[in-house]
């Protein structure tokens, strides 16, 4: 790993990724449907990885949590079904934050080892590792059998008898069961009980979560009294704020290279401006990454909370989709990177992760992943801030099967044991010889894998300036500002003409490129010079001037990244 790199992050739910049957049962359990193990991502597949570009793996899902699955043989307390989503479980409902999780392992009493194997062998790769930190909720029945003797266990010394303590690790329903609007039998002998009830991840402070709420989880004590007027009580240090210190600093002492913060803004910025800061000082270098949707927000965790990165969802995300489903014009990327002044290089940039659906679902792209090209060229090169896949993005997987409890919903399911088809064939037993993909997949990665690369083999993308030539392309001659995109990346004597086209026709364009640009860059003007398109290797001969458009082809549902070389 590079310290002078664009980061490129590989997402991957090891559960899925290594799992070989072909033969799947929706809502099947372990035994009839398989688990991917940390094992198979031997270094072939890491290597494999590493060649499409990218410089870290966000393995998720790999901290214990709720699951059918029986482990009772392994002293793993079994987990009431009526309280667990699909039989595998959501990976973000924890259980044990001192564990892995023993689907994953081979070797279920060494499965900690196992994952620090993982982790060494990932490094050997030239890869950094990422895990998931959940810090707002819990399992329901959360139960540490691994935390060390120093630390007590989540809610231990909890006042049940109180609805809210600035000590306290849970929230509390006092007298009152829970009451759940979802099935509490689950078909088990005996119904889920739970008393006091607790509160429910996702906010809900009474004792009757329904179907669409986190009811599997239980929000977490930060010291704020939600239900008291929002007041904070954050002196003396609340203790759940010492117990999730302590899980972040066990799990970087493993060697891990960043967290991934699940739903961090429902977790106040005052723990993280305490908490990021001890972590990096002991382990200097390892990235905090933020899932934050509210742009009110963004700043304050960014600059008080630390965070290197944070998830650019409701602003580039969803304007790309919105462009890609022909909701939006091209002209709204220039609003998303304008509203993000100043903090636009910590925003992670994506099309697909677990939560979304998939390009090439039927609710994306309508199937075709070639649509969403011109999206990823935006959003891989337009910054030097981080870019994220999501494992089979790149080989055009649907998401389309009915794995079970998440249904057809065009996203890969993250509550069943289950096998995505794409990245099957890609691995084909772990030899990746590409002899299962078919000839559109093998282009489609090629592309993914060229576009990734450039990332850090090109200065202009990975270090340089940015330029939007949209305000002096609006209404131009030969370009619609609706459905193409335009912009420049200057880096030392190398100039970058991206040119997006959003359109499934070929289009002749006419760019114009305003003196403000030259003089901005300081680009001098050429009447002649020889470019070359970075994602074909095609050369062209190009007008690059002020007074004059430049002329650029470009096919349907694709991109010009012409590079310029400026004489010395």
């Amino acid at each position: 790993m590079e310290k002078d790199q664009k980061i490129v992050i590989y997402q991957v739910l090891p559960r899925l990724f290594g799992n070989a049957n072909n033969r799947c049962q929706p809502g099947g359990d372990i035994r009839t449907n398989g688990c991917g193990k940390l094992a198979d991502f031997t270094s072939k597949a890491l290597g494999e990885i590493r060649q499409l570009g990218a410089t870290h793996v966000w393995f998720t899902g790999v901290i214990e949590h709720a699951t059918q699955s029986d482990y009772r043989r392994y002293n793993i307390r079994p987990d009431h079904p009526a309280v667990v989503k699909g039989k595998a479980g959501s990976p973000y409902a924890i259980k044990d934050y001192y564990d892995i999780d023993p689907d994953l392992a081979k070797d279920i009493p060494g499965r900690v080892r196992e994952f620090e194997n993982l982790v060494n062998r990932t490094h050997r790769n030239g890869l950094g590792v990422i895990i998931d930190f959940v810090p707002n909720h819990v399992a329901r029945e959360y139960a540490s059998d691994s935390c060390p003797s120093h630390v007590a266990s989540l809610g231990e010394f909890d006042r049940k008898d109180r609805a809210f303590d600035p000590m306290n690790n849970f929230y509390y329903i006092p007298d009152t069961p829970l009451r759940g609007q979802f099935d509490m039998l689950s078909g088990a002998p005996e119904p889920y009980r739970e008393y006091p009830a607790k509160a429910t991840g996702n906010d809900r402070f009474d004792a009757c979560p329904g179907v669409n709420d986190w009811f599997e989880t239980v929000k977490l004590n930060y010291g704020v009294d939600y239900l008291g007027g929002h007041t904070c009580h954050f002196v003396p240090v609340p203790d759940t704020w010492e117990k999730m210190l302590d899980i972040l600093l066990f799990w970087a002492s493993k060697g891990i290279d960043g967290f991934r913060c699940d739903m961090a803004e429902m977790v106040p910025v005052e723990f993280w401006e305490w908490a990021v800061p001890k972590v990096k000082s002991r382990y200097p270098g390892i990235l905090f990454i933020a899932e934050v949707y509210n742009p009110w927000l963004y700043r304050d965790y960014i600059r008080r909370g630390h965070f290197d990165y944070l998830y650019d969802k409701v602003g580039l995300y969803d304007t790309l989709r919105a462009i890609v489903c022909c909701r939006e014009s091209a002209t709204a990327i220039t609003n998303r990177w304008q509203e993000l002044d100043g903090i636009k290089e910590h925003m992670l940039n994506f099309l697909e992760n677990h939560d979304e659906q998939r390009v090439a679902s039927d609710y994306f792209a309508s199937g075709n992943p070639w649509k969403a090209i011109p999206a990823f060229v935006v959003s891989a090169c337009m910054g030097t801030n981080p870019v994220m896949i999501y494992f089979g993005q790149e080989l055009g997987e649907r998401g389309m099967d009915a794995e079970g409890y998440s249904g057809q919903d065009g996203r890969t399911t993250i509550f069943d044991y289950w096998s995505v088809d794409t990245v099957r064939r890609w691995r084909n037993g772990g030899k990746f010889d590409g002899r299962m993909m078919t000839d559109d997949e093998k282009r489609l990665q090629a592309l993914y894998r060229r576009i990734l690369t450039l990332c850090n083999t090109e200065s202009s993308i990975r270090r340089g300036s940015f330029f939007d030539l949209m305000y002096a392309n609006r209404g131009g001659w030969r370009f619609n500002e609706h459905r193409q995109y335009v912009f420049l990346r200057k880096w030392g004597n190398e100039v970058l003409l991206g040119v997006v086209n959003f359109d499934p026709q070929r289009v002749d364009i006419a760019v114009n490129v305003p003196d403000h640009a030259f003089e901005c860059l300081q680009i001098p003007p050429m009447e002649q010079c020889r470019a070359t398109d970075l994602l074909t290797d095609e050369p062209f001969i190009l007008g690059f001037v002020p007074y004059r458009t430049t002329e650029v082809s470009v096919e349907g549902y694709s991109a010009r990244l012409l590079k310029i070389v400026l004489s010395e």
